[in-house]
Protein backbone atom coordinates (compact mmCIF):
# COMPACT_ATOMS: atom_id res chain seq x y z
CA UNK A 1 0.00 0.00 0.00
CA UNK A 2 1.19 3.60 -1.41
CA UNK A 3 1.24 5.68 2.18
CA UNK A 4 1.87 8.53 0.64
CA UNK A 5 -1.09 8.42 -2.17
CA UNK A 6 -3.11 7.56 0.68
CA UNK A 7 -2.33 10.38 3.16
CA UNK A 8 -2.96 12.69 0.11
CA UNK A 9 -6.47 11.70 -0.36
CA UNK A 10 -7.17 11.24 3.48
CA UNK A 11 -5.77 14.67 4.17
CA UNK A 12 -7.56 16.25 1.11
CA UNK A 13 -11.33 15.20 2.34
CA UNK A 14 -13.12 17.54 4.35
CA UNK A 15 -14.71 15.78 7.68
CA UNK A 16 -15.02 18.69 10.61
CA UNK A 17 -16.07 16.52 14.23
CA UNK A 18 -19.60 15.64 13.71
CA UNK A 19 -19.59 15.58 9.71
CA UNK A 20 -17.24 12.72 9.46
CA UNK A 21 -18.90 10.82 6.41
CA UNK A 22 -17.28 11.51 3.71
CA UNK A 23 -13.83 10.25 5.44
CA UNK A 24 -15.63 7.20 6.84
CA UNK A 25 -16.53 6.32 3.45
CA UNK A 26 -12.99 6.53 2.13
CA UNK A 27 -11.80 4.01 4.55
CA UNK A 28 -14.72 1.79 4.55
CA UNK A 29 -13.89 1.48 0.44
CA UNK A 30 -10.08 0.82 1.24
CA UNK A 31 -10.53 -1.74 4.20
CA UNK A 32 -13.57 -3.73 3.54
CA UNK A 33 -11.55 -6.58 1.83
CA UNK A 34 -8.48 -6.99 4.96
CA UNK A 35 -11.24 -7.36 7.71
CA UNK A 36 -13.78 -9.96 8.63
CA UNK A 37 -16.56 -7.39 9.56
CA UNK A 38 -17.03 -3.94 9.11
CA UNK A 39 -19.89 -2.03 10.48
CA UNK A 40 -20.63 1.49 11.47
CA UNK A 41 -21.97 2.10 15.02
CA UNK A 42 -24.96 4.13 16.66
CA UNK A 43 -21.71 7.07 17.12
CA UNK A 44 -21.05 6.80 13.77
CA UNK A 45 -17.22 4.98 14.38
CA UNK A 46 -16.44 2.90 11.45
CA UNK A 47 -15.35 -0.65 13.47
CA UNK A 48 -13.17 -2.94 11.22
CA UNK A 49 -12.76 -6.19 12.72
CA UNK A 50 -10.66 -9.59 11.75
CA UNK A 51 -11.31 -12.28 13.99
CA UNK A 52 -9.70 -14.20 16.21
CA UNK A 53 -10.04 -16.50 19.67
CA UNK A 54 -6.93 -14.47 21.56
CA UNK A 55 -6.99 -11.20 23.20
CA UNK A 56 -9.59 -8.54 22.08
CA UNK A 57 -7.37 -5.68 21.12
CA UNK A 58 -8.87 -2.65 19.83
CA UNK A 59 -7.09 0.13 18.24
CA UNK A 60 -8.04 3.29 17.72
CA UNK A 61 -7.47 6.43 15.20
CA UNK A 62 -10.05 9.36 15.17
CA UNK A 63 -11.11 10.70 11.82
CA UNK A 64 -12.39 13.31 12.49
CA UNK A 65 -10.79 17.17 12.18
CA UNK A 66 -11.31 20.58 13.34
CA UNK A 67 -13.05 23.15 11.76
CA UNK A 68 -15.09 26.34 12.19
CA UNK A 69 -19.40 26.12 12.50
CA UNK A 70 -21.06 28.79 11.08
CA UNK A 71 -23.47 31.11 13.65
CA UNK A 72 -24.71 33.61 12.06
CA UNK A 73 -24.79 36.24 9.20
CA UNK A 74 -24.38 39.85 8.72
CA UNK A 75 -26.26 42.38 6.93
CA UNK A 76 -22.82 42.40 4.75
CA UNK A 77 -22.78 38.92 3.52
CA UNK A 78 -19.87 38.15 6.36
CA UNK A 79 -20.37 34.87 8.07
CA UNK A 80 -19.70 34.63 11.67
CA UNK A 81 -18.45 31.35 13.43
CA UNK A 82 -18.06 29.07 16.13
CA UNK A 83 -14.77 27.01 16.63
CA UNK A 84 -15.74 22.85 16.38
CA UNK A 85 -12.24 21.53 18.21
CA UNK A 86 -8.72 23.89 19.50
CA UNK A 87 -8.44 26.74 17.31
CA UNK A 88 -5.47 29.36 17.51
CA UNK A 89 -6.82 32.72 16.61
CA UNK A 90 -3.99 34.26 16.41
CA UNK A 91 -3.11 31.89 13.43
CA UNK A 92 -6.53 31.87 12.06
CA UNK A 93 -6.40 35.36 10.05
CA UNK A 94 -6.13 35.43 6.09
CA UNK A 95 -6.53 31.60 6.09
CA UNK A 96 -8.63 30.24 3.59
CA UNK A 97 -11.52 27.63 4.42
CA UNK A 98 -14.19 25.17 2.54
CA UNK A 99 -17.40 24.17 3.14
CA UNK A 100 -18.57 21.08 2.47
CA UNK A 101 -20.16 22.09 -0.83
CA UNK A 102 -17.02 23.47 -1.84
CA UNK A 103 -17.74 26.89 -0.96
CA UNK A 104 -14.22 29.00 -0.03
CA UNK A 105 -13.77 31.71 2.08
CA UNK A 106 -11.04 34.13 3.72
CA UNK A 107 -11.23 34.47 7.69
CA UNK A 108 -10.81 38.03 8.71
CA UNK A 109 -10.82 40.33 11.50
CA UNK A 110 -11.71 43.74 13.05
CA UNK A 111 -9.16 45.94 12.39
CA UNK A 112 -7.91 46.23 15.96
CA UNK A 113 -7.95 42.69 16.40
CA UNK A 114 -5.20 42.33 14.82
CA UNK A 115 -2.91 43.75 17.36
CA UNK A 116 -3.85 41.20 19.55
CA UNK A 117 -4.63 37.62 19.99
CA UNK A 118 -8.63 38.16 18.95
CA UNK A 119 -11.49 36.65 20.29
CA UNK A 120 -13.59 34.35 17.75
CA UNK A 121 -16.33 37.48 17.63
CA UNK A 122 -13.97 39.51 16.40
CA UNK A 123 -13.05 37.35 13.10
CA UNK A 124 -15.61 36.55 10.21
CA UNK A 125 -15.37 34.72 6.69
CA UNK A 126 -15.43 36.04 3.39
CA UNK A 127 -17.45 34.11 1.02
CA UNK A 128 -17.77 37.24 -1.62
CA UNK A 129 -21.25 37.81 -0.91
CA UNK A 130 -22.26 41.44 -0.80
CA UNK A 131 -25.25 40.83 1.29
CA UNK A 132 -27.09 39.13 3.55
CA UNK A 133 -29.37 37.45 1.35
CA UNK A 134 -26.77 36.59 -1.31
CA UNK A 135 -25.02 34.72 1.46
CA UNK A 136 -27.70 32.74 2.71
CA UNK A 137 -27.75 30.89 -0.61
CA UNK A 138 -24.41 29.79 0.08
CA UNK A 139 -24.31 28.76 3.70
CA UNK A 140 -26.60 28.34 6.29
CA UNK A 141 -26.36 28.16 10.38
CA UNK A 142 -24.42 24.87 11.58
CA UNK A 143 -22.66 24.65 8.20
CA UNK A 144 -19.00 23.64 9.07
CA UNK A 145 -15.59 24.65 7.02
CA UNK A 146 -12.70 23.27 7.52
CA UNK A 147 -8.72 24.34 6.82
CA UNK A 148 -8.05 24.59 3.17
CA UNK A 149 -4.81 23.13 2.54
CA UNK A 150 -2.72 21.22 -0.24
CA UNK A 151 -0.52 18.71 -0.26
CA UNK A 152 2.95 18.51 -0.15
CA UNK A 153 6.44 16.54 0.17
CA UNK A 154 9.57 17.90 1.48
CA UNK A 155 12.60 16.34 2.54
CA UNK A 156 11.21 12.65 3.42
CA UNK A 157 8.08 15.09 5.05
CA UNK A 158 4.85 15.86 4.25
CA UNK A 159 2.83 19.21 4.97
CA UNK A 160 -1.05 19.08 5.12
CA UNK A 161 -3.86 19.92 6.96
CA UNK A 162 -5.58 17.43 8.76
CA UNK A 163 -2.55 15.35 9.47
CA UNK A 164 -4.39 15.20 12.90
CA UNK A 165 -5.58 12.24 12.86
CA UNK A 166 -5.85 11.03 9.11
CA UNK A 167 -2.03 9.74 10.00
CA UNK A 168 -3.38 7.94 12.20
CA UNK A 169 -5.77 6.43 10.34
CA UNK A 170 -3.26 5.96 7.17
CA UNK A 171 -1.39 3.68 10.13
CA UNK A 172 -4.23 1.76 10.88
CA UNK A 173 -5.30 1.13 7.18
CA UNK A 174 -1.85 0.02 6.18
CA UNK A 175 -1.07 -2.63 9.38
CA UNK A 176 -4.61 -3.60 9.20
CA UNK A 177 -3.90 -4.55 5.15
CA UNK A 178 -0.68 -6.32 6.07
CA UNK A 179 -2.03 -8.45 8.77
CA UNK A 180 -2.74 -12.25 7.11
CA UNK A 181 -3.51 -13.99 10.32
CA UNK A 182 -3.51 -13.44 13.99
CA UNK A 183 -4.71 -15.45 16.85
CA UNK A 184 -5.77 -12.40 18.14
CA UNK A 185 -9.47 -10.55 17.83
CA UNK A 186 -8.79 -7.53 16.52
CA UNK A 187 -10.84 -4.49 16.22
CA UNK A 188 -9.52 -1.30 14.06
CA UNK A 189 -12.15 1.62 14.77
CA UNK A 190 -11.97 5.20 13.32
CA UNK A 191 -13.39 6.98 15.70
CA UNK A 192 -15.69 10.29 15.54
CA UNK A 193 -15.91 13.69 17.64
CA UNK A 194 -12.38 13.20 19.27
CA UNK A 195 -11.59 16.86 18.85
CA UNK A 196 -15.08 17.41 20.51
CA UNK A 197 -14.47 15.28 23.60
CA UNK A 198 -12.83 11.97 22.95
CA UNK A 199 -16.80 11.40 22.48
CA UNK A 200 -16.75 7.92 19.36
CA UNK A 201 -13.40 6.49 21.20
CA UNK A 202 -16.38 6.13 24.38
CA UNK A 203 -19.15 4.42 23.21
CA UNK A 204 -16.93 2.39 21.37
CA UNK A 205 -14.72 1.28 23.74
CA UNK A 206 -18.04 0.52 25.64
CA UNK A 207 -19.54 -1.86 23.01
CA UNK A 208 -16.41 -3.70 22.26
CA UNK A 209 -15.04 -4.48 25.75
CA UNK A 210 -11.32 -4.70 24.62
CA UNK A 211 -8.83 -6.01 26.65
CA UNK A 212 -6.02 -4.07 25.60
CA UNK A 213 -6.47 -1.15 23.52
CA UNK A 214 -3.78 1.14 21.61
CA UNK A 215 -4.87 4.47 20.34
CA UNK A 216 -3.20 5.92 17.53
CA UNK A 217 -3.03 9.99 17.15
CA UNK A 218 -0.53 12.69 16.75
CA UNK A 219 2.04 14.32 19.29
CA UNK A 220 3.62 17.83 19.22
CA UNK A 221 7.81 17.76 18.78
CA UNK A 222 10.17 19.93 21.20
CA UNK A 223 12.72 19.99 17.66
CA UNK A 224 12.03 23.44 16.48
CA UNK A 225 13.18 26.80 17.43
CA UNK A 226 11.90 27.99 20.79
CA UNK A 227 9.55 25.00 21.22
CA UNK A 228 8.57 24.00 24.64
CA UNK A 229 10.97 21.27 26.44
CA UNK A 230 9.74 18.17 24.99
CA UNK A 231 11.82 15.01 24.13
CA UNK A 232 10.10 13.98 20.69
CA UNK A 233 11.63 14.67 17.31
CA UNK A 234 10.69 14.15 13.62
CA UNK A 235 12.61 11.30 11.79
CA UNK A 236 13.21 9.27 15.11
CA UNK A 237 10.37 6.75 15.23
CA UNK A 238 7.41 5.77 16.38
CA UNK A 239 6.39 8.14 19.43
CA UNK A 240 5.45 5.07 22.44
CA UNK A 241 3.01 7.54 25.08
CA UNK A 242 4.02 7.34 28.56
CA UNK A 243 1.38 9.91 29.92
CA UNK A 244 -0.76 12.88 28.53
CA UNK A 245 -2.91 15.27 30.07
CA UNK A 246 -5.94 12.26 29.54
CA UNK A 247 -4.29 9.44 30.25
CA UNK A 248 -1.52 7.59 32.46
CA UNK A 249 -0.77 4.77 30.15
CA UNK A 250 -1.16 0.93 31.73
CA UNK A 251 2.72 0.22 32.33
CA UNK A 252 2.14 -3.56 31.10
CA UNK A 253 1.08 -2.13 27.76
CA UNK A 254 3.84 0.34 27.67
CA UNK A 255 6.66 -2.18 28.33
CA UNK A 256 5.39 -4.52 25.75
CA UNK A 257 5.79 -1.77 23.04
CA UNK A 258 9.08 -1.00 23.80
CA UNK A 259 9.88 -4.78 23.71
CA UNK A 260 7.75 -5.11 20.30
CA UNK A 261 9.88 -2.65 18.97
CA UNK A 262 13.00 -3.44 20.01
CA UNK A 263 12.43 -7.43 18.83
CA UNK A 264 11.17 -5.32 15.56
CA UNK A 265 14.65 -3.28 15.16
CA UNK A 266 11.27 -0.36 15.19
CA UNK A 267 12.87 3.02 16.20
CA UNK A 268 11.15 4.22 18.75
CA UNK A 269 10.63 7.25 21.68
CA UNK A 270 8.48 8.17 24.57
CA UNK A 271 6.40 10.49 24.78
CA UNK A 272 5.31 12.26 27.46
CA UNK A 273 2.35 15.71 26.72
CA UNK A 274 1.65 17.80 29.01
CA UNK A 275 -1.02 19.55 27.44
CA UNK A 276 -3.73 17.39 25.42
CA UNK A 277 -5.21 14.14 25.20
CA UNK A 278 -6.09 11.60 22.42
CA UNK A 279 -9.09 8.82 22.45
CA UNK A 280 -6.86 6.43 25.02
CA UNK A 281 -8.10 8.89 27.88
CA UNK A 282 -11.53 7.71 27.18
CA UNK A 283 -11.04 4.45 26.33
CA UNK A 284 -9.24 3.53 29.30
CA UNK A 285 -11.71 4.85 31.45
CA UNK A 286 -14.66 2.67 30.31
CA UNK A 287 -16.62 0.37 31.52
CA UNK A 288 -14.34 -1.43 34.63
CA UNK A 289 -11.07 -0.15 32.93
CA UNK A 290 -9.03 -0.98 30.27
CA UNK A 291 -5.32 -1.63 29.96
CA UNK A 292 -4.38 0.74 27.40
CA UNK A 293 -1.58 2.71 25.79
CA UNK A 294 -0.72 5.21 22.63
CA UNK A 295 0.99 5.41 19.93
CA UNK A 296 1.91 8.60 18.38
CA UNK A 297 2.86 10.25 15.16
CA UNK A 298 5.45 13.01 16.02
CA UNK A 299 3.83 16.05 14.50
CA UNK A 300 4.84 19.43 14.00
CA UNK A 301 2.21 22.73 13.76
CA UNK A 302 -0.74 20.73 15.04
CA UNK A 303 -4.11 22.54 14.70
CA UNK A 304 -3.00 24.43 11.40
CA UNK A 305 -3.35 23.93 7.86
CA UNK A 306 0.11 23.24 7.00
CA UNK A 307 0.93 20.10 10.00
CA UNK A 308 4.30 18.29 9.09
CA UNK A 309 4.98 14.34 9.79
CA UNK A 310 7.71 12.40 8.80
CA UNK A 311 6.82 9.59 6.14
CA UNK A 312 9.38 7.16 7.58
CA UNK A 313 7.48 8.21 10.99
CA UNK A 314 4.51 7.22 10.28
CA UNK A 315 5.88 3.87 8.23
CA UNK A 316 7.14 2.88 11.81
CA UNK A 317 4.03 3.25 13.47
CA UNK A 318 2.74 1.35 11.27
CA UNK A 319 4.92 -1.37 11.49
CA UNK A 320 4.67 -0.96 15.34
CA UNK A 321 0.96 -1.59 15.26
CA UNK A 322 1.29 -4.50 12.81
CA UNK A 323 3.77 -6.40 15.47
CA UNK A 324 1.67 -5.41 18.11
CA UNK A 325 -0.87 -6.83 16.37
CA UNK A 326 -0.17 -10.24 15.45
CA UNK A 327 1.93 -10.61 19.18
CA UNK A 328 0.92 -13.31 21.75
CA UNK A 329 -1.02 -11.32 24.42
Amino acid sequence: MNILKLLEKLTEINSVSGNETEVRQYISSVIKDYCSEIYTDSMGNLVARKCGNGKKIMFAAHMDEIGIIVTGIDDNGFVRFGAVGGLNTRNLVNLRVRFSNGLEGVIGAQEKAFKDKPSLSKLYIDIGADNKESAQKLVTIGDTAAFAGGFAQCGGKIIAKALDNRAGCAVLIKALSEIESSDNDLYFVFTVQEEVGLRGAKTAAFSIEPDIAVAVDVTDTGDTPDAPVMAIELCKGAAVKVMDRSIMCDADVRIKMIETAKKNNIPYQLEIMTDGGTDAGAIHLTRAGVKTGGISVPTRYIHSPSEMASVDDIENCARLVYNLAVENW
